[in-house]
């Protein structure tokens, strides 16, 4: 089995779980109301996806 024979420092953990931070997801503007949608994925505010409709949004 694979045990640690030595303690490791706190720099070398640190630099590993530097890249651990979360990322904001992207925002893209939809091309039929421009308002800032997910990329692929339907607009919530119009209901287009690929300029076509796919769902039917309440105004």
């Amino acid at each position: 089995m694979g045990v640690p024979q030595h303690r490791q420092s706190k720099s070398r953990v640190r630099k590993r779980r530097a890249m651990w931070k979360l990322t904001a997801p992207n925002h893209i503007e939809c091309p039929q109301c421009h308002k800032p949608k997910m990329p692929h994925y339907i607009c919530p505010s119009c209901g287009y996806y690929n300029s076509k409709v796919v769902i039917s949004v309440e105004a």
